[in-house]
């Protein structure tokens, strides 16, 4: 037993992958292409991909909504997770990124799931609480611009159905959250005060894993 979580060097990051991570041939290739990208640190670690896919199945999820693509491969854990009849709406601006999304989905026989929208999230989201779609989301993952957090949080909150979780990506900011200095970015102090308010928020149970580079599960009550 210990008292803390442990750090990962890369001996045992790869150790964890080869025991713990176990990728569709089209997650592989997407994750190989991704690394070679110029924003590849905008991708998520293979295993938060694979605790997303358990997740989704381990709720039942059918309907998983998405903020914050890249090159596709959060959603495309999710999406294989999902029954046949299950459905994603994802949200981008980014033609370049997604462009690459939509070949590996493609490729792994999952497009058909996925509805992308290339606008700003915001308008997504505001869009569907218009169509009456609260509470009809088992599932989302916010991993977009830090300082849109907190409303993309709040719009999720009333799409995610109760029992439902909301995931979010970066809470740790390579650790600049701990204590915001006036020259950080403004994401960084709104990330602070957001996370200090999550803790105390009653509308949510809340966990949080040293993974990555830290992920809040959210469960709406």
């Amino acid at each position: 037993m210990t008292r803390q979580s442990i750090p990962l060097d890369g001996g045992l990051t790869g150790y964890l992958h080869a025991i713990g991570v176990t990728e569709h041939p089209v997650m592989r290739e997407l994750r190989e292409f991704t690394a070679g990208h110029r924003l590849a640190k905008m991708q998520i670690a293979p295993e938060q991909g694979q605790f997303m896919g358990w997740l989704a199945r381990l709720i039942g999820a059918r309907r998983y909504l998405e903020i914050g693509v890249f090159t596709g491969y959060s959603a495309l854990s999710v999406a294989l997770s999902l029954p046949a009849d299950g459905e994603i709406v994802a949200c981008d601006v980014s033609e370049e990124f997604t462009r690459i999304a939509r070949e590996y989905w493609q490729k792994a026989g999952v497009a058909d799931r996925i509805h992308l929208t290339l606008q700003p999230a915001i308008r997504t989201l505001q869009s569907l609480l218009q169509q009456g779609q609260h509470n009809a989301f088992d599932m989302a993952f916010i991993d977009a611009d830090k300082p849109g957090t907190p409303d993309y949080f709040e719009a999720c909150l009333q799409l995610v159905r109760p029992g439902g979780v909301i995931l979010l990506d970066n809470i740790f900011l390579g650790g600049r959250v701990v204590s915001p200095r006036e020259e950080d970015p403004p994401g960084v102090q709104i990330m602070h005060d957001f996370n200090a308010a999550l803790a105390r928020d009653e509308r949510i149970h809340l966990s949080v894993l040293p993974m990555g580079d830290g992920m809040t599960l959210a469960m709406k009550l």
